[in-house]
């Protein structure tokens, strides 16, 4: 009876030690990816089963709880088999008083125990190696298994205690996730498409910096320019990009960036260099009154405030100085596609002072109108104030239409009854774009402008028409209609037309283009610089290039721009402009500087509304004959200094442009 009582409670602790170590291997090979478990619910009024996804995370502490379960399991079988192979019975006898007849149960048993207590060691060394290894998943948190398990249910199986949400809460779930899928993310206006390629437009694809508070921006343009004509004094007019003749020259360099925290904005970008002296002389409106605007602003490019209102696809609601963006081109060179633009962009105004509202309707359209103190000035040359404003439309990435337009303003310094409109409207294609080719992007621009000024004559002041030579009875004879009696025709009409070619991956760009305006009366013409002339100074009498009404003023240009592209943050520029009057208005050799005081060589004698003598005086004359008098040959034009003009230009540039 012994030898069958040990034999039985061996085979049990075999088959449990086999058992548990087959349910701790199972538990161990099963992947190492999240557990759902799903029961089903049946609502017995409609028999249609709710699947309940339970916790899956409950899963790790039953993996470790099956181990910790086996082991105690094994250390209990191993305690209830020693007793019991120790525990005396009936037929237990010492081996002396039993025989020798079981001497040879005996050594089998004995044999028996001892492969027992061999393969139980082994089995708790197993056992002790699995713990581990299950321990150690446990805690890296990687114990945790996805098992797919398709919901099998009994028919006569009994409801489970789980409740499935009531239809109320179900269909508030759905209706919140149908709003939720229903209402996409609104996206920035014009992110969500390349714009790098546009004229005007900056072609980083990357910022340099950023922060939650404040994005820095930083631009350098240095420019050389050759001019054929080579003037003495080293002067260029006629350009609000080119300024000195075979000179390196530092155009602009701009320091500042955005700000931007809980939808307040401002922005500030700097002027240093050319630019600083260069733009506000084009604006008459600080010559009236005091506080002396163009200091005071010389040296901002752009400077506003802000805020940002979550409604549409966003509001901006800024005033200050902002870019207008008349003319496509933008006040930065680096943004172009040229560095020289043409007149329809170059004549007309590179900013705006006062208040803007930009609305985006939807993320690809923008209406912003502007209420401003005038056309490209920092105040008002007269009472009335200019109303104007844009319209941005890009309906697809490879189409841009911007839309400009100015009325309402009295922008003529000392004429307060002469207004002003003007309409710029331009379109923007890339009509090629194969990024792995050699030549991978085409794109054009076209811009054309219509304006004009009006306004009666009066008992002191000359009148113009938008609609031809009008016929007006107050209108005093004039240099172009000497029997008086017409207000003469003061308009504006240009176009330009430019095309860019991209090459190796943006690393190369080609540009040709170029613009013709015919602009009688001379009101959007740059004033040339002769003798330090200014447009306030203009404004009172230009005695060398005069801007009467009616009088000619017809030009085109074309331009030739390589680019090396090397880095986004970086240009290298090489341009060739030739550009063409119908009247003389370049600066030729002679220069547009006269003698100085004492007869200094090519210094301006502080006077540019009278004519200037050539002994370095000024005559303090506004005509030419009362001028010849005054410089000491009455009746002859020997004793005056006169600026040399010419009707042809042609300037190479080069440039380094640095943006981030």
């Amino acid at each position: 009876m012994k030898p069958v009582l040990i034999s039985l409670c061996a085979g049990a602790l075999v088959f449990t030690l086999r058992f548990l170590a087959a349910l701790l291997k199972e538990g161990k090979s099963m992947s190492p990816r999240p557990l759902t478990v799903y029961f089903a619910n049946f609502n017995s009024t409609r028999r249609r089963g709710e699947l309940i996804n339970m916790n899956s995370k409950s899963c790790v502490h039953k993996a470790a709880e099956t181990g910790k379960r086996a082991v105690f399991i094994l250390v209990a079988a191993g305690l209830l088999a020693l007793p019991l192979h120790g525990q005396p019975t009936l037929d237990d006898a010492p081996a002396s008083v039993s025989g020798s007849t079981n001497q040879p149960t005996a050594a089998a048993n004995l044999q028996t125990q001892q492969e027992i207590i061999q393969e139980l060691a082994a089995m708790k060394k197993r056992i002790e190696q699995l713990e581990a290894e299950l321990k150690s998943r446990t805690e890296s948190g990687t114990t945790t298994t996805n098992v797919s398990l398709t919901p099998i249910v009994p028919a006569t199986a009994p409801p489970l205690s789980v409740t499935a949400p009531s239809a109320a809460e179900a269909q508030a779930v759905r209706d919140s996730s149908t709003a939720a899928s229903a209402k996409p993310e609104k996206i920035e206006p014009f992110s969500d498409w390349d714009w790098t390629w546009l004229n005007g437009n900056p072609r980083n694809k990357d910022t340099a910096f950023d922060s939650k508070f404040f994005t820095p921006e930083i631009r350098a343009d240095i420019t050389y320019n050759y001019d054929f004509n080579k003037p003495i004094d080293n002067s260029i007019g006629g350009s609000s990009e080119i300024f000195r003749a075979n000179e390196i020259q530092l155009e602009q360099l701009g320091i500042g960036g955005d700000f931007h925290l809980d939808n307040v904005r401002a922005r500030f970008m700097t002027q240093f260099g050319m630019y600083s002296a260069t733009t506000p002389r084009n604006d008459p409106s600080p010559a009236k009154g005091q506080w002396d605007l163009d200091t005071a602003d010389r040296y901002i490019a752009e400077a506003y405030g802000g805020y940002h209102i979550n409604a549409l696809n966003g509001i901006n609601v800024d005033a200050g100085i902002f870019l207008s963006y008349i003319g496509l081109f933008s006040y930065y060179n680096a943004d172009n596609w040229a560095y020289q633009p043409s007149y329809v962009s170059s004549n007309t105004p590179w900013f705006f002072e006062g208040l803007r509202v930009q609305i985006f309707p939807t993320p690809h359209l923008k209406i912003e109108p502007w209420f401003i103190n005038g056309w490209q000035s920092y105040g008002s040359a007269n009472s009335r104030k200019g109303l104007g404003g844009q319209i941005k439309w890009t309906p697809r990435p490879w189409v841009n239409i911007i839309s400009n337009n100015y009325g309402l303003g009295h922008d003529d310094l000392y004429i307060p009854n002469r207004g002003r409109i003007h309409t710029d409207n331009s379109i923007e294609v890339k009509y090629f774009d194969r990024p792995g080719q050699t030549l991978d992007k085409m794109a054009f621009s076209f811009t054309g402008d219509l304006g004009c000024e009006f306004g009666p004559s009066t008992a002191t002041l000359a009148g113009v028409s938008c609609h031809g030579d009008k016929k007006d009875a107050l209108a005093a004879p004039s240099a172009n209609f000497p029997q008086g009696g017409i207000d003469p025709k003061q308009s504006f009409v240009g176009y330009m037309l430019y095309n860019r070619m991209w090459f190796k991956k943006d690393r190369f760009g080609l540009t040709v283009g170029g613009g013709q305006i015919n602009n009688p009366g001379r009101y959007l013409v740059l004033d040339p610089p002769i003798n330090g002339e200014t447009a306030p100074s203009a404004a009172i009498n230009a005695p060398y290039f005069t801007g009467n009404p009616g009088d000619p003023f017809k030009a085109w240009d074309s331009s030739f721009t390589f680019d090396y592209m090397p880095r986004q943050w970086l240009t290298f520029r090489w341009e060739y402009d030739y550009r063409h009057a119908s009247v003389p208005y370049w600066t030729g050799h002679g220069g547009i500087t006269p003698p100085g005081p004492g007869g200094v060589p090519y210094t301006n004698n502080g006077y540019p509304e009278y004519f200037a003598c050539l002994n370095g005086n000024s005559s303090m004359q506004e005509t030419l004959g009362a001028a010849e008098t005054a410089c000491g040959s009455p009746g002859s034009t020997s004793s005056v200094w006169f600026p040399d003009l010419r009707r042809d230009e042609s300037i190479v540039d080069i440039d380094i442009l640095v943006k981030f």
